[in-house]
């Protein structure tokens, strides 16, 4: 059997911000649009309209209420593997019916690409906005809301389209650059790999060695789940390091060698260098310091993670911020970056609340909403508490 982390983290893939569709536009003339523009109140409709299709090579989907409320959400899925299949059409999950049934009308794009998309994210859910301004005519309100990877998103938008949006949520979200991210992603493996190397069933070389053969996540995961339980102390080493319970741990290194992997296939070379990083909190730092592998990073792979991934924290508009206790992803130490890049560019400070729910992502619907309420009080200038 493999680790609960594991069925866990499957389980949340399958969820509305990872599991997206194929579609087909309709065309419509700016008669409409302009009709909707006229009056904001004709926006309700008294049937529900779904609208799919394609833009640009990024499957989407628009789903309108009956009883709309006039304003859109922008919902931004996270990290999908590449080659995940992609359902057509996708159905409605549980992150998008909250929104429906509070009045909101709903725009998901699933990205030209798979993987760590994060700049065909922010492209493709900008171009599906302006695509349903068109379609649609102008929201009274628009915001945008992302898990995980799509809560990265949620701030890149907020920095570079920030005029389009009355404000956003990122939920469970990468909201670090993403140099930091791969650093700490190949600090996971390379640790790993000192502690227990030559794992059976993992490559000789090490999980991080970019020529070697391409595994299958399932079997990452069972092989270090089972080479973990050979050295409990350095697996408490490793889990204490990374921020997550030990239960947790096979779990996350599985998922760190899926990324970094995926992440050197799009930035074609290997996007982060390790050879001048002194590590710290391994037990024997300084065996660790002489033992561990060190990697090379590829000069234009690592320009195109500073370029696709970078942050300036130059937002000016409201943005709420929530986590879950005990995420494998994202570690407590995550939480506070971006509130301080905010501050470094005195942009506008996020709100950033309470932690709740347990594992990655792991928010029930009624916290969602409760988490977008705390948004629309805002951007409405009204109380956050």
């Amino acid at each position: 059997m493999f680790p609960v982390q594991v069925k866990e983290w499957l389980s949340m893939m399958r969820k509305p911000h990872v599991a997206w569709l194929f579609l087909t536009i309709l065309a419509l003339g700016p008669l409409m649009a302009s009709a909707y523009d006229a009056d904001p109140e004709s926006k309700a409709t008294s049937t529900a309209k779904v609208d799919t299709g394609v833009l640009d090579g990024a499957p989407y989907r628009v789903d309108i209420p009956a009883h709309w409320n006039g304003d859109l959400v922008m919902q931004l899925h996270g990290f999908e593997p590449i080659g995940t299949p992609r359902p057509t059409p996708k159905p409605l999950g549980d992150e998008a019916s909250p929104f429906l049934a509070a009045g909101y009308a709903l725009a998901q794009s699933s990205y030209a690409s798979q993987g760590w998309a994060v700049d065909d994210a922010l492209r493709d859910n900008e171009r599906l906005r302006a695509w349903f301004v068109q379609r649609h005519g102008q929201p009274r309100h628009t915001y945008v809301v992302g898990f995980s990877m799509g809560g990265y998103i949620v701030l890149t938008s907020l920095e570079h389209h920030g005029q389009h949006y009355d404000g956003g949520l990122s939920l469970c979200g990468a909201n670090v650059p993403g140099t930091r991210v791969f650093d700490d992603i190949l600090t996971s493996v390379v640790a790993f790999d000192y502690f227990f190397p030559r794992t059976a069933g993992l490559p000789p070389s090490g999980l991080a060695d970019p020529a070697a053969p391409a595994l299958g996540q399932m079997e990452v995961m069972h092989a270090v789940d089972t080479a973990l339980k050979t050295d409990e102390h350095a697996a408490q080493l490793l889990a204490t390091h990374l921020h997550v319970s030990r239960e947790r741990l096979a779990g996350a290194i599985g998922v760190h060698y899926l990324v970094l992997h995926q992440m050197q296939q799009r930035a074609k070379g290997m996007p982060v260098d390790n050879r001048a990083t002194v590590y710290a909190g391994f037990g024997d730092d300084a065996a660790f310091n002489r033992g561990v592998h060190r990697y090379t990073g590829d000069p234009q792979a690592m320009r195109y993670l500073a370029a696709a991934t970078s942050l300036s924290g130059k937002i000016h508009k409201p943005l709420v911020l929530q986590y879950n206790h005990d995420d494998f992803l994202i570690p407590v130490r995550y939480q506070s970056v971006y509130p301080a890049m905010v501050q470094s560019a005195h942009g506008r400070a996020p709100t950033v609340l309470p932690s709740v729910g347990e594992g990655h992502c792991g928010f029930a619907p009624e916290q969602i909403m409760q988490a977008f309420q705390t948004l629309t009080r805002e951007a409405s200038g009204g109380p956050t508490g």
